[in-house]
């Protein structure tokens, strides 16, 4: 595990670009869709239980939310999409949202999308791999709750997943997660550590 993830702290929630943090420094996003495990992903990799707030009710995360890594790096939590039970003025708000910070945020240096492994390329995750592609953005993905399958499952939907996206003419790399379990933290972290500009490249082997 790299300690330095440990320390993340809460900045921030802003409805808005107007409200965040500097735009200055690099910032890893990670989006996914509502109840996918965006924010025990989070609390996971940066070994906190609380840091980002987690619920059984999809769509809690409803702002842009910053957490401080070190003085010049950052982790935000994006609005999580799909199925949340809310009015669809406030899906189209949450939509807007992330699509202006993708356009419009020069410190985003990646993404960390998080799909369930039992359903994964939804209609949204597409929609948020377009966006990556059409900004040049390279993308880690994240198949949470793999203790949910068998090792072999697991190993079949990762390698499904990577074949549907092998064509991507991003930086993409893909691996199996579990909050629950603690499954495939130093691959994260090994992935972040690129995403951030911080690691060797010889040594990121995450897709077999």
């Amino acid at each position: 595990m790299n300690p330095i993830y440990n320390q993340a702290k809460f900045i921030i929630s802003s409805p808005n670009l107007q409200h965040t943090p500097a735009d200055e420094g690099q910032e890893v996003a990670f989006a996914g869709r509502s109840n996918a495990g965006k924010s025990s992903a989070i609390n996971t990799l940066t070994r906190q239980n609380s840091l980002a707030r987690t619920s059984k009710t999809p769509g809690r995360t409803q702002m842009l939310n910053f957490f401080e890594i070190n003085a010049e790096q950052r982790f935000v939590d994006l609005p999580g999409y799909g199925y949340a039970r809310v009015p669809l003025d406030i899906k189209q708000k949450w939509h807007k949202l992330m699509e202006n910070y993708f356009m419009h945020r020069k410190s985003l240096c990646g993404i960390v999308l998080v799909m369930d492994v039992r359903h994964p390329l939804t209609e949204f995750d597409q929609q948020m791999i377009s966006w990556c592609c059409h900004t040049g953005l390279p993308m880690h993905i994240l198949l949470t709750k793999a203790d949910k399958l068998t090792h072999g499952a697991g190993k079949n939907t990762l390698l499904q997943v990577q074949k549907t996206l092998k064509d991507i003419e991003i930086p993409l790399t893909i691996q199996l997660f579990s909050a629950l379990k603690k499954i495939g933290i130093d691959e994260a972290h090994i992935a972040l550590d690129h995403l951030f500009g911080r690691a060797d490249e010889t040594i990121l082997d995450i897709n077999p």
